[in-house]
């Protein structure tokens, strides 16, 4: 039995401006913009055998000290993608970068393995700091700082909510040689006059865009301010805004743009909507669809952090393995939830919208908005977690019946 159906012309009327597309009321100015449900709906483009990105370099070619080298090989590493083959040069060679990439392309590796192999080299501490807009991005950025300077003897702390302050401080007083932060946290610590930026010699903005939507803007302009003018400065961005821009011109000197955008996300991502009468048959239809097979390894977005929650703690009493990432869970709790998932301990993870974008979870057969994003951006970087590395992925939204 088919629930998907194709969204039909919206109709006029009082009665539909009156609840949004999931069948619920619809958000209070402020909380979101109304969505036609036309905007779920797309097949996803043949992918036209991608001309495969042809490299100039291999791993062994850069410059690297031998034992990030050996690290590199240890992971199978063999050749960079193409954020990593045209950036590393640039900013090996100094240069401050501003890289155009979508999700999913190896850019973390990209900064981090020019800033590994300057750190082996001069030891230097609290030279390096990355920022990035969620908790669980950073930690990302972390592990990978940790498999690529394996044996090396550099250290990192991270800097994030959700976790004590008081073991923060004592890390910082070990005086790590990078510092992998989300900006509020470097704000706290800041203001506490525990961590000092004025000996960053590589400044990372990574998801800057995101950064800017959360409104991150004013910490970044202030933590920037605490570092030497003559630092070099590696920023990272989906797109470019206005906003965007600006700060490009604020904080970096003769960036070289590296561009290695494509089309976006969702044209490889079909997309869909379920429609329904009721809270009761959502819930029905939701449990039907991850009854099926091809419901391999499942995202599913909520709209907030006590709804996701109930619906995690629901799925576990039908006998689906679920694990719920939202902003009341500690940050190891919401590090247990992730990595269950990527480890396929899981095999939902329901969340809300802090995990749509930056997070690197392979495999993701279905994206499932039980909720509809406040924002048609917000439900581009949801969808986007599925359909990566050339693969069709597929995402379905919950709509009211008209």
């Amino acid at each position: 039995m088919s629930y998907y159906r194709k969204s039909r012309p919206q109709r006029g009327g009082q009665g539909n401006r009156a609840r949004n597309n999931s069948g619920q009321r619809r958000p209070k100015k402020g909380r979101g913009a109304y969505i036609h449900p036309s905007k779920f709906v797309n097949q996803a483009k043949t992918v036209v055998t991608a001309e495969e990105y042809q490299a100039t370099h291999n791993f062994a070619d850069f410059p690297f000290a031998e034992a990030i080298q050996a690290n590199i090989r240890s992971r199978g590493y063999k050749i960079p993608s193409a954020i990593q083959d045209q950036a590393i040069p640039h900013i090996l060679a100094g240069e401050d970068i501003i890289g155009l990439a979508n999700t999913g392309t190896g850019k973390t590796a990209a900064f981090l393995l020019p800033i590994v192999n300057r750190l082996y080299a001069n030891r230097k501490t609290l030279s390096a700091i990355v920022l990035a807009p969620t908790r669980e991005l950073a930690q990302q950025i972390d592990d990978q700082f940790r498999i690529f300077s394996r044996g090396m003897k550099l250290y990192s702390t991270l800097l994030v909510g959700g976790a004590p302050i008081n073991r923060q401080i004592a890390d910082l007083r070990r005086r790590p040689h990078i510092v992998i932060a989300t900006p509020g946290r470097t704000m706290d610590l800041i203001k506490r006059k525990v961590l000092h930026l004025d000996g960053i010699e590589v400044l990372v903005l990574d998801e800057a865009d995101r950064m800017l939507d959360m409104g991150f803007v004013g910490d970044i302009r202030t933590i920037t301010s605490q570092t030497p003018e003559n630092r070099q400065t590696l920023f990272f961005s989906a797109t470019i805004t206005p906003q965007v821009e600006q700060l490009t011109k604020e904080f970096l000197r003769n960036p070289r743009t590296i561009s290695v955008r494509t089309a976006d996300t969702s044209e490889s991502v079909d997309q869909n909507v379920v429609e329904v009468d009721s809270k009761e048959e959502k819930m029905e239809k939701l449990l039907e669809m991850l009854g099926r097979d091809e419901f391999e390894k499942v995202l599913l977005f909520g709209e907030t952090k006590y709804g996701v929650q109930r619906l995690s703690d629901k799925l576990n009493k039908q006998g689906i393995n679920s694990v719920a990432i939202h902003g009341n869970k500690s940050q190891s709790q919401r590090k247990s939830a992730l990595k269950s998932f990527k480890d396929n301990q899981s095999r939902v993870m329901v969340a809300t919208d802090v995990a749509a974008r930056g997070l690197d979870i392979p495999n993701v057969s279905h994206v499932i908005n039980f909720d509809q994003p406040a924002t048609y951006e917000d439900y581009v970087h949801r969808i986007g977690r599925t359909g990566r590395a050339g693969a069709t992925g597929k995402a379905l939204t919950f709509v009211g019946k008209r």
